[in-house]
């Protein structure tokens, strides 16, 4: 694993995993949310062949063949699954549901304000659960 210490923050970072995923995911939230990586701890692991995010030791955020995953509360899963591209996660096609987790579209990570606002439920979501 790679570690990077940064000023009130720290970021670590699995070597084996997919490039592509991971990179995908540090270009989204360096966009959004540049903040995280001087605040949090972030860790990056593989994950059934994705990359999975973790923010202070809590799983917010997964990017593999599937696209990109937020988990989310249960009320903002409700409204994101009434949009018809929004699906929820399997990391196998035939695999069990993540029923804390919707896939986003495209057409909502394009959208940088609502991606943003997302992504903050989801950090603050996976920060209230106990580990």
């Amino acid at each position: 694993m790679l570690y990077w210490k940064r000023e009130g923050g720290s970021c670590q970072i699995d070597t084996t995993m997919n490039n592509t995923y991971l990179h995908t995911l540090e270009k989204l939230l360096r966009q959004v949310r540049p903040d995280s990586f001087l605040l949090h701890q972030l860790e990056f692991k593989d994950c059934f062949g994705a990359v999975a995010g973790y923010v202070d030791s809590h799983l917010f955020i997964s990017c593999g063949k599937f696209g990109v995953a937020l988990k989310l509360p249960p009320e903002t899963l409700t409204e994101l699954f009434r949009e018809e591209d929004v699906s929820h996660l399997r990391y196998f096609p035939k695999g069990h549901v993540k029923k804390e987790y919707a896939v986003l579209s495209q057409r909502i990570i394009d959208d940088q304000e609502r991606f943003k606002k997302l992504v903050d439920k989801s950090i603050h979501y996976a920060l209230s659960i106990l580990p």
